[in-house]
């Protein structure tokens, strides 16, 4: 490709709304463009690059045996209501109408519509394992699109899909795609780490996800360097101790101010971790089979010397969303805020306790008037609820395998994978005939990977302070041809010469100095640069050099072809 008419150009200032430094890199090297909030359009040199991750993700979906279609972005209403994500999915999901009238949505994922599939070609055991996969477009209207391709509202996916007669097929074909997933990232040059995950709007019981770990990241991701354990923080565990003895008797006492366990604990002269806290939070609860909203009041409990995971709490509370409650909506449940417990709280409150709490006596809780707590407070005598663990693990903590203390740090999800087993197949009717003759429902797994957010997170993970440094195996050419001489002919004898030997090369023809030039190259960090001076011209040679580590060396023009080859297999073997 010739740089003189190639769509894109670089630019010298970095986008004023560029939050990152891969973000950044990529718009001023034309890699992308955006459109409008989360709306980017991918120049040449980005879909390129967005080519060479999909040449990647085909090969390895392909190894497994799955078979490539393509689905429908626009999807009819209906697949969506059987299963009942058209109405317990928010406004991130864009539902309109057809000139007929009819329900349509933009599918963010497509289980309903490969199950819709599905139904129409399994009808006996013997058509089983399947696996399809797409690279396609999706739709997700996020509220808070950020950071360039990290997080934005229209975006590329390679999305897989399992069907299995049992949890044993399925189990294999997830094992299967979960080393796959590493395979895939490694190839295209991204550490990542794979944590437990929250299934979220997708069900199931089993996930996990991959994280790029980056302090660009919105996850919170806990470790235990010890013995590896890792989770998101949305479903991190860690060893909880217990207050253990002899239940007292209930006794309220007057605590002026105290609205915070620091201010309680000082009053009362006791530990954080022998106080119960209170977070009151609103759910809304949808009927899959119409959409009827109701809203709930909420009440989270755990010891004082912890946080609540509001993920947790919401999973337990089976609500499909949650929000802060308002004062009046705190005290309509007969609680009042900075003094609430759920002793007294009226029948229709929600009430999720942590497991910590319902395993300690004695805490010392709000009595739900203004200036006054309980004393002796335990669970099962004084109040009910449900019991879970709905604590949020933190740095520090103790792991819940070994026991040593927790580590955390920031990620960005690239990839997912999730066991979903019946919730689709049992919703949408796609059964099987067994060997028996009776029908049971098909079994299925769900994989995702985002090509875009992949791209971007090479860029955070590849750049210096002049612009990218792509791995080879993304980059969007190998070679980054700069002639400095004034015969025109000889240079584009080179780059046709280079060209025929099936090298991707981006050939700098412009009338720019030579400063310009590199510099605009070391912007689109293309890893190999030839540079074809008058002197090395004048002996027969052209210079090499390493776009990573900036190491120099001298080829013979008689032998590019073969030596620049070398060369290249030499930068793949780096990457590998």
């Amino acid at each position: 490709m010739r740089m003189s008419s190639m769509f894109s150009k670089t630019l010298r200032e970095a986008p004023a709304n560029a939050d990152t430094k891969g973000y950044e890199y990529l718009v001023r090297a034309g890699y992308i463009n955006q459109l409008s909030a989360g709306i980017f359009s991918l120049l040449p040199l980005g879909f390129r690059s967005v080519g060479k991750i999909t040449k990647i993700l085909r090969e390895e979906m392909n190894a497994l045996g799955d078979e490539e279609i393509q689905m429908p972005v626009v999807n009819s209403a209906d697949i969506w209501k059987e299963t009942g994500r058209f109405y317990s999915i928010d406004r991130e999901m864009s539902r309109f109408k057809d000139r007929r009238d009819a329900d349509m949505v933009l599918a963010m994922t497509h289980e309903e519509c490969c199950t819709y599939l599905a139904r129409q070609m399994i009808d006996s055991y013997k058509r089983m394992p399947l696996l399809v996969y797409q690279i396609q477009t999706k739709w997700r209207d996020d509220p808070r699109p950020r950071a360039g391709l990290i997080r934005v509202r229209e975006f590329t996916m390679k999305d897989s899909y399992s069907f299995d007669r049992d949890v044993a097929g399925l189990e294999k074909v997830y094992k299967a795609h979960y080393d796959a997933y590493f395979r895939i990232f490694k190839r295209a040059g991204l550490p990542v780490v794979a944590v437990g995950s929250d299934s979220g709007m997708m069900g199931g019981k089993v996930s996990h996800e991959y994280m790029y770990l980056s302090p660009i990241g919105e996850d919170t991701i806990i470790t235990c360097p010890e013995c590896g354990y890792t989770a998101n923080r949305q479903v991190a565990r860690f060893r909880k101790s217990t207050q253990k003895e002899e239940m007292k008797a209930l006794e309220i006492v007057e605590t002026p101010g105290a609205k915070t366990i620091e201010g309680l604990s000082g009053f009362l002269k006791i530990r954080p971790e022998q106080t119960a806290k209170a977070l009151f939070m609103v759910g809304t609860y949808i009927d899959d089979s119409d959409g009827t909203e109701t809203q709930r009041l909420i009440i989270g409990v755990v010891r004082g010397d912890m946080d609540i995971e509001e993920n947790k709490l919401q999973n337990a509370a089976r609500c499909s969303s949650m929000r802060p409650a308002q004062e009046e909506e705190i005290l309509a449940g007969g609680m009042v805020p900075g003094f609430g417990s759920p002793i007294g709280c009226k029948e229709d409150v929600v009430v999720i306790v942590d497991d910590a709490v319902a395993a300690s006596t004695n805490l010392v809780a709000g009595a739900n008037k203004e200036g006054f707590h309980y004393l002796n407070t335990n669970y099962g005598r004084d109040y009910s609820g449900t019991v879970a663990d709905i604590a949020q693990a933190k740095e520090g903590y103790l792991c819940p395998v070994c026991g040593k203390p927790l580590k955390s740090s920031k990620g960005v999800e690239v990839g997912n994978i999730f066991q979903l087993g019946t919730r689709y197949s049992e919703a949408m009717n796609c059964f099987y005939q067994d060997e028996n003759g009776e029908r049971r429902p098909v079994v299925m797994g769900s994989y995702g990977i985002g090509v875009g957010r992949l791209l971007a997170c090479l860029a955070e993970e590849y750049n210096d302070d002049k612009g990218l440094v792509l791995p080879l195996s993304v980059s969007p050419y190998d070679v980054h041809f700069i002639p400095l001489i004034k015969d025109a002919n000889a240079s584009d004898e080179v780059y046709s010469r280079l060209v025929s030997a099936g090298i991707d090369v981006l050939y700098d023809d412009r009338k720019e100095s030579a400063g310009v030039k590199f510099a605009d190259s070391d912007l689109i960090g293309i890893p190999l640069r030839l540079i074809l001076g008058a002197r090395s011209f004048a002996e027969g040679k052209i210079e090499a050099k390493f776009r990573s580590t900036g190491e120099t060396r001298m080829l013979l023009l008689e032998n590019l072809e073969e030596e620049v080859k070398a060369l290249l297999a030499e930068l793949s073997q780096v990457s590998a």
